[in-house]
């Protein structure tokens, strides 16, 4: 049988091939609209390498590690927007006039220009215009929901009974299946089906499915592990309360989001003289309980993480350690370890102490608690939790406002770089506990406050301090957490195709960056939105690593939180990496996927609130044009949504797609007006319709709304106000108040 892949190359061959640099190492990317096309990132910081269709692609999955030869010159695929430069740049020594035809004539590599030009003319050519680059009774043909997959053979024997005989009754069912095989001779993969998730379309199912695909496929701990934990009457020994520095008697309180349950970092704060205070991050000692290798240790191992979703939180932990053992609950003495400083009002660090420690939290405090402090010192307000009796409201209070006083990072951080803060859209959703259907009663969009940040920036301050004692203590076996530059290639396109279009930015440094940001939200508040997240897509995933590895000081460095060494000290009841010695080798990407799950859990409930309040107009902002759609990004929601052109209600025959090196523009004629002619540019702003999709209520439609026609629809800040009001009606008691992600989000992490 003739084969359409070519042979894997041999890991001597490769290693050979990375070393003198005829080779390329990197994670390939399968374009989730264009399945044909995947892309590597040049490590030298040029332009992405392309690599044209699945023959070349050779059976790689999408965020494998692979490795890649550049192909010749004259193999580079042309990209879109080089086609008019080359006429314009050879139009004079065309070969019988034929030029202009080439894109009719499928050119689409510098090879395929041989019977148009010169070879002269080719080597004209610049490198940036160029992209490097059945029904069988034996066998079922399963398509995946990721379009970036290949599909599946999967034996019959494997399938249930009457899949075959009746196959429309599972048109509509989620299947678990995996890749067993990548043969040379089929396009196809070879699958196994693991199991039966239930019909397309259902939250649970969805949700199930979505976990299993991201390798959370866990819902309840092993018995061994159930086995390992402490007793539910353990107490703490004698023998910590002997050798551990005693702060029971200092006010110490938590701060978290209203409905958290796991409360594993703490702060204190007290001032010592006039301009002198005493601060404190106290983090729970998870690993007292976690010791190295045990089944416990093995199981948080191997999850990585804890998943936020909506409706539910798969923890990393136990509920009993990471609740109750671990947590910092009120009016109960904790195992802890913390980074306690001598502060100046101006941020200047006079001393710090690093040690083992006993806490006994006096409050467990909210976000809005403190946000009330902040901006009502003198109000009284009713909404308060109760509070050790050793200690006062006013206590609290005064410590906070401390706090808020010195915020030693916000105000060294103004002075020099700054850190590159990437807003995230975060929804509250409010969903009936009765409710069987799931479906959501209604959602805000969740707002960064000063308490939020003033809390941040302790954390922040925590996980440098510690990252810089680890180091000294243990150079050659820490465990850090480095963030690698942007791609500058990718970044520099963005930057000229923003300055294209009417905006200052200077890119130069991370400082630069977040003050060319703020500048276009004061001018352009919906633009900044779109901006910002397109500023994220060139940033780099931060990573793991061991101070053993050889790695030079310089490559330490953390560029979106602009610190010369960072490490992970908080979290620990959530975050493997940080509360043990031993991290997980891909802990940085079960995080990632974590994020993944979370945000599909949102999108879900958005489509599920759009599908039964809507439909909703809102305003978006384009982030990319092509010549038969473009993207969106619907402000204030966070979601991104392609829109095509032949959904609209336009004249299909008019539309002009128009692009040069950094500016692209479309635009149509409406039928309903043919005098009327709208353009879509980078960054212009829209107004779109969100309406409930009949064939999947897990998704909602969008469509452009016409510049001119009536609102029939309700904006969705309305109808979000109104929701609250019909919230405010309800008990506590009938309502799962569940803020998505806000647990589970670190801005600082840069993932």
């Amino acid at each position: 049988m003739s084969s359409y892949y070519d042979e894997y190359w041999s890991d001597n061959l490769i290693q050979l091939g990375l070393k003198d640099g005829t080779l390329i190492k990197g994670n390939i990317r399968i374009n989730i609209r264009k399945y044909d096309d995947s892309f590597l990132t040049d490590p030298n910081g040029g332009s992405d390498i392309y690599i044209n269709g699945l023959k070349d692609r050779n059976r790689a999955l999408n965020e494998q590690v692979v490795a890649v030869q550049i192909k010749k010159k004259s193999f580079w695929k042309i990209r879109e927007h080089a086609f008019d430069k080359i006429i314009k740049e050879f139009d004079f020594e065309l070969k019988n006039n034929k030029f202009k035809d080439f894109k009719k004539n499928k050119v689409e590599t510098l090879h395929d220009l041989v019977q148009f030009c010169s070879s002269e003319m080719l080597e004209k050519i610049q490198d940036e215009w160029l992209q490097k680059t059945d029904k069988n009774k034996n066998h079922a043909l399963f398509s995946p929901t990721d379009s970036r997959v290949p599909r599946m053979k999967i034996k019959m024997c494997q399938c249930p009974p009457d899949f075959y005989t009746n196959s429309k009754k599972y048109q509509n069912t989620l299947f678990i299946c995996k890749i067993v095989d990548m043969p040379k001779e089929s396009l196809y993969a070879i699958g196994e089906l693991m199991c039966l998730v239930g019909e397309k379309g259902e939250i649970e199912t969805e949700t199930k499915a979505i976990l299993i695909e991201k390798g959370f496929g866990f819902l309840e701990f092993s018995d061994e592990v159930i086995q390992s934990l402490p007793q539910t009457t353990w107490s703490i020994p004698d023998e910590e309360y002997k050798t551990r520095k005693n702060l029971r008697n200092v006010c110490v309180y938590t701060i978290d989001p209203a409905t958290a349950r796991d409360l594993d970092d703490a702060l204190h704060c007290i001032q010592l003289e006039d301009d002198l205070f005493q601060i404190g991050v106290h983090i729970a000692d998870v690993s007292y309980f976690v010791t190295e290798d045990s089944p416990i240790d093995k199981c948080a191992s191997d999850r990585g993480t804890s998943v936020y979703l909506v409706q539910k939180v798969l923890p990393m932990l136990p509920r009993l350690l990471c609740e109750q053992m671990c947590s910092l609950c009120p009016s109960m003495d904790r195992l802890t370890f913390s980074v306690i400083w001598t502060i100046k009002s101006n941020g200047d660090i006079v001393d710090q102490w690093f040690g083992r420690t006993i806490i006994n939290s006096v409050a467990k405090l909210n976000y809005d608690h403190v946000q009330n402090f902040i901006e009502n010192p003198n109000e009284q307000s009713n909404q308060l939790p109760s509070i050790r009796q050793d200690f006062t409201l006013e206590h609290i209070k005064q410590s906070i406002l401390n706090l808020h006083k010195v915020r030693p990072m916000r105000k060294k951080l103004n002075k020099s770089i700054k850190h590159l803060f990437v807003d995230v859209v975060f929804f509250n959703y409010f969903l009936l506990k009765d409710c069987e259907s799931g479906l959501p009663l209604g959602f805000f969009v969740y707002e960064q406050k000063d308490s939020n940040i003033l809390v941040e920036e302790f954390m922040l301050l925590a996980n440098t301090a510690v990252a810089h004692h680890i180091y000294k203590k243990y150079s050659s076996k820490a465990i850090f957490h480095r963030h690698p530059l942007q791609k500058i290639n990718q970044l520099n396109i963005l930057v000229n195709e923003i300055k294209s279009n009417g905006f200052d930015f200077d890119s130069s440094t991370s400082k630069s960056i977040k003050q060319s940001l703020q500048a276009i939200k004061k001018k352009d508040p919906v633009a900044f939105q779109a901006l910002t997240n397109q500023i994220a897509k060139t940033m780099q995933l931060a990573e793991y690593f061991c101070s053993g590895n050889n790695l030079s000081k310089e490559k330490y460095y953390h560029y979106g939180l602009a610190v010369p060494i960072y490490t992970h000290f908080t979290s620990p009841i959530r975050r493997y990496p940080v509360g043990n010695s031993c991290p997980s080798t891909y802990g940085i990407f079960t995080r990632y996927s974590a994020r993944l799950c979370s945000e599909r859990s949102s999108e879900m409930f958005f489509s599920l609130f759009v599908q039964e309040r809507g439909p909703f107009e809102q305003d978006a902002c384009v982030i990319q044009v092509n010549d038969h759609s473009f993207d969106v990004f619907i402000v204030n929601v966070g979601i991104k949504r392609r829109i095509y052109l032949d959904k609209l209600d336009i004249i299909k025959d008019n539309v002009i797609f128009v692009r040069d090196e950094f500016k692209v523009e479309m635009s149509f004629t409406w039928n309903s007006n043919e005098k009327l002619r709208q353009k879509i540019t980078l960054f212009s702003q829209v107004k779109v319709i969100l309406a409930k999709n009949d064939l999947d209520k897990l998704k909602f439609n969008i469509t452009l709304k016409h510049p001119y026609e009536q609102s029939t629809c309700a904006k969705l800040s309305d109808k979000i106000e109104e929701i609250k009001e019909i919230i405010n009606g309800y008990n506590n008691d009938e309502i799962i108040d569940g803020i998505l992600q806000q647990l589970d989000y670190d801005p600082y992490t840069c993932e």
